[in-house]
């Protein structure tokens, strides 16, 4: 089933064209890799789809209807940076999501949070806790809503190795058949594996959107592999 279709979507600033005219299908039941260079459009795209910003021309549905209030109650979305009151404790930030958001299960977010050994009465703020931590925190939270639309900006960059895989594990694990799962990154490898769809965009236009084993069957390559081909990645 469609979950997000984009429509001749374009965003400009001023001359400038963040995105333009991108006619994109996604369904349920997959993981989607966003990709792409730095100001290629992935954060303006995701901001678009969360009604953060809104389209110069096009248009974009999410399960039917346009981003707004009833969208933002199906839509899950972790952004590319810190984003929860750094003074709560988690008992406050659990009360915080469950008073916000109906489909918050508070079970699954403690069971989560336990497995990592945080306490749920600990008085600890978050700005207390280690950079790792707090991002582990953060996609926990995202994750326990049982939501349409995933959209993670940037789940995995600057985090250590570990925490990378836990944040990787939790997506999988916490996802359903009758979600969609949008991942922004430009760190391909790491993802690659659990992807089964990428959307590639350059320079604000829609350059690919191809399942991950037909890219694989068709060029030979791994994702990682020809996503430098296509953008002249150099490595690291």
């Amino acid at each position: 089933m469609s979950l997000l279709e984009c429509r001749g979507l374009t965003k400009r600033y001023g001359r400038t064209a963040a995105l333009s005219c991108v006619d994109l299908t996604l369904e349920s039941g997959r993981i989607i890799g966003l990709a792409g260079p730095n100001g290629s459009g992935k954060t303006t795209l995701i901001k678009l789809i969360q009604h953060l910003l809104t389209p110069t021309s096009g248009e974009i549905l999410v399960d039917g209807n346009h981003p707004g209030t009833e969208t933002k109650k199906i839509v899950s979305y972790l952004p590319d940076r810190d984003f929860l009151p750094d003074w709560m404790n988690l008992h406050e930030l659990l009360t915080f999501y469950e008073k916000f958001f109906a489909d918050f299960n508070r079970g699954k977010a403690m069971n989560m949070l336990s497995h990592l050994g945080l306490e749920i009465d600990s008085n600890t703020p978050l700005k207390k806790m280690s950079k790792g931590t707090r991002e582990k925190v953060q996609l926990i939270l995202t994750m326990s809503r049982d939501a349409k639309v995933y959209l993670l900006d940037e789940p995995i960059a600057g985090v250590d190795p570990a925490t990378r895989d836990y944040i990787i594990r939790t997506i999988i694990t916490n996802y359903s058949e009758n979600s969609l799962v949008l991942i922004s990154t430009h760190l391909i490898a790491d993802v690659e594996p659990i992807l089964d769809e990428v959307v590639f965009l350059k320079e604000g236009s829609l350059y690919l959107h191809e399942s991950t084993d037909s890219i694989r069957e068709r060029t030979g390559q791994s994702i990682d592999h020809y996503f430098r081909e296509v953008f002249k990645c150099s490595e690291n």
